[in-house]
């Protein structure tokens, strides 16, 4: 299933992971984990933030996807299905049967 992951990093979590060089390694292992179809990083009501979309398997993974911002970041995450066009034309068609 397609999933949108929005995370809000706490801002002296974040600062102590980029002070000591660990921010980039927890993006990198989230993105090799994730695999993202698109991620974008930005500022969002004045804290570090990003959006990934990826595919999700097994909603059991979420546990190792989260736990890592939530313990090293002080995150404020959510996940929620999404669908990309291709995604909504199919389901309106089901609509139609």
């Amino acid at each position: 299933m397609r999933v949108m992951l929005r995370a809000h990093l706490d801002i002296q979590a974040s600062n102590d992971a980029i002070k000591s060089g660990k921010l980039p390694q927890i993006l990198e292992t989230l993105t090799e984990r994730v695999k993202p179809e698109a991620a974008y990083f930005n500022l969002n009501e004045g804290v570090r933030s990003f959006i990934m979309v990826f595919d999700l398997q097994d909603s059991a993974d979420l546990v190792a996807i989260n736990e890592p911002l939530f313990a090293e970041l002080g995150a404020m995450v959510e996940v929620q299905p999404v669908m990309n066009r291709e995604d909504l034309q199919k389901g309106l068609a089901a609509l139609q049967r």
